[in-house]
């Protein structure tokens, strides 16, 4: 059994990654970035790809963090 510590600890963090994720992806940020001058290609693609790879990779990180242990 782990202790209730480890649980609420990991509960905090995934809360954290929700809070963060949804900064991430709230409208006037995502109007901010596409307001960023383009060169060939837009800027909007980019950060929407590369924030959800960061949110997907913290995730896949936190919950397997502690799997081995």
């Amino acid at each position: 059994m782990k202790p209730s510590g480890l649980k609420s600890r990991k509960a905090e963090r995934l809360m954290a990654l929700v809070a963060i994720a949804l900064l991430l992806f709230c409208p006037p940020v995502i109007l901010v970035v596409d307001r960023f001058p383009a060169s060939h290609i837009g800027w909007l693609p980019l950060y929407l790809f590369s924030a959800w790879a960061i949110v997907i990779g913290l995730v896949a990180w936190l919950m397997e963090h502690r799997a081995g242990r």
